[in-house]
């Protein structure tokens, strides 16, 4: 599999999340959905294409995502988004994944990221919120929202990556 596609799609994807996003989203919810897209395809590429692309397809653009957007600390994001790719692409190592589990990988691997940042925040004391408040306030809603970007990208990208990979010679893994 070629990674210049997804690397570009990617780029779309953190342009759409950081510029279009908050602009659809109303401004009492606002700190409340925050979808993370360039995390979802990380975890397609990490079923699609195995755990080290997708570690540094995570790595990669939850720093950036660190960088752009989210400013207090420079690193959660890279470190979860790599860490939960990684642990995705082991767990989806030897079959191909289908639509609900999918689904549920994006369901588990947002709040484990979500849980992850929420950890190193308070560690580091940026935020006094209890665990059951910003999982109520931030995590679940932002959880829904995820699942729902999953689904509508599950066929656009299964199929872009499969035919990339027919296309390049190589076979699908089974």
């Amino acid at each position: 599999m070629k990674m210049n596609r997804a690397v570009l799609a990617g780029i779309v994807l953190l342009l759409i999340e950081n510029g279009v996003v908050p602009w659809l989203v109303p401004a009492a919810w606002s700190d409340r959905l925050v979808p993370h897209l360039t995390f979802i395809l990380t975890l397609y590429v990490a079923c699609f294409a195995g755990r080290h692309r997708a570690f540094l397809f995570g790595l990669g653009f939850g720093l950036l995502g660190d960088l752009l957007y989210y400013g207090n600390l420079i690193g959660p994001y890279g470190f979860g988004m790599g860490l939960i790719g990684y642990t995705a692409g082991l767990a989806f190592e030897r079959s191909i994944p289908t639509l609900a589990a999918v689904i549920g990988l994006t369901a588990i691997g947002g709040l484990a990221l979500n849980t992850i940042v929420y950890l190193i925040y308070r560690l580091f004391r940026l935020t006094q919120w209890s665990y059951g408040f910003a999982f109520y306030w931030y995590m679940v809603p932002s959880l829904l929202l995820e699942i729902l970007a999953a689904l509508v990208l599950y066929l656009p990208v299964r199929r872009f990556l499969f035919r990339q990979s027919a296309s390049s010679g190589e076979e699908p893994r089974v």
